[in-house]
């Protein structure tokens, strides 16, 4: 059994200690939250030990693996601190705002012979897990462009706190919804080389009423659209187009693929438990039966891209993604 703390017990910290319970390889024991008073009622619901720091859970040998939900800046030093602790590491997206400070937690982890993953739940999408399988079969032909939106009406609920933080989630819906996106594209297609964003803000809010759009050009020649709204109704689309063909995922359970001359296909998936998946993944990973399947090159391509459309937001120009 992996023993393992919970740092950060917000909405999303709380769900992964839920999908956790009764997991039969990873067991989390203790919770680190600064504000105790709104944590005491989950944490003894949950039979967590709490407290408000990091270090003493670094301290305790009992202590295994630790699982970050905290916020965006705050991940390198507590990724390197869980490092030198000798912790294995599971942090929420994204692992860093700057990819320069992402490779430096990958380093640190890999020198001390720990594992950083990095928790982009969508990859475990049945739909989504599909669709990459139809990419790299080569079914779709020649591929020619590449188009995605998350949009995420959660905004609409938060009126405080960090996630409103121009510091902490910058790009508008970009650093929350869509990156989960560009995860995907490049899950799928590789690095992007070069990126034109755009993001226009009718209300600072909150709730915030925004739009980001991003227009891409990918390594291997393929281009591609994503774009992401914080304030309206849930909706994902991600669609691949070929010479020969075209798939699209539309949510977790739903795929359509079309063929010239045919009727558009509608595959429908049985739905999972996505975080338990995801945490089913990080368990393999930290006892050796299998990778973590987001691999560290592609959280740097999607921290690049990430970065370059931060910077051509501000610009109004084209910006070259690191490295290309």
């Amino acid at each position: 059994m992996i023993s393992a703390a919970i740092v950060g017990l917000g909405r999303w910290g709380r769900n992964i200690v839920e999908a956790a319970s009764g997991h039969d390889r990873l067991k989390i024991i203790r919770a680190v939250e600064p504000d105790v008073d709104t944590a005491r009622e989950f944490c003894n619901r949950h039979h967590l030990d709490f407290g408000p720091t990091l270090d003493a859970v670094l301290a305790d040998p009992a202590i295994k693996a630790v699982l970050l939900a905290t916020p965006h800046s705050l991940h390198p030093a507590q990724v390197i601190a869980c490092a030198a602790a000798g912790k294995q590491v599971f942090c929420e997206k994204p692992l860093a705002l700057h990819r320069a400070d992402a490779a430096r937690m990958f380093d640190a982890c890999r020198k001390a012979g720990v594992l950083l993953a990095v928790g982009h739940n969508r990859r475990f999408w049945p739909s989504l897990r599909t669709l990459r399988d139809i990419v790299a079969s080569g079914e779709l032909g020649t591929l020619l462009h590449i188009e995605g939106h998350n949009s995420n009406e959660n905004s609409q609920s938060i009126t405080a706190g960090w996630r409103l933080s121009e510091a902490e989630s910058p790009g508008g819906g970009l650093t929350g919804a869509g990156l989960h996106v560009l995860d995907a594209f490049v899950s799928m297609l590789g690095p992007v080389r070069q990126i034109s964003a755009q993001l226009h803000s009718r209300k600072a809010g909150p709730p915030p009423l925004d739009t980001a759009m991003l227009m891409m050009d990918f390594v291997n020649g393929v281009t591609g659209t994503l774009s992401t709204i914080r304030a309206t109704p849930f909706y994902w689309r991600v669609h691949v187009f070929g010479t020969k063909g075209s798939a699209e995922v539309l949510d977790e359970a739903t795929l359509i693929r079309r063929v010239s001359g045919s009727k558009p296909m509608r595959h429908t998936f049985p739905a999972i438990n996505v975080l338990r998946a995801e945490l089913d993944a990080f368990a393999d990973a930290v006892e050796g039966s299998r990778p973590y399947p987001v691999p560290e090159a592609d959280v740097l391509a999607t921290l690049a891209a990430f970065e370059a459309a931060l910077a051509s937001m501000k610009s109004g120009q084209p910006v070259r993604c690191d490295g290309q």
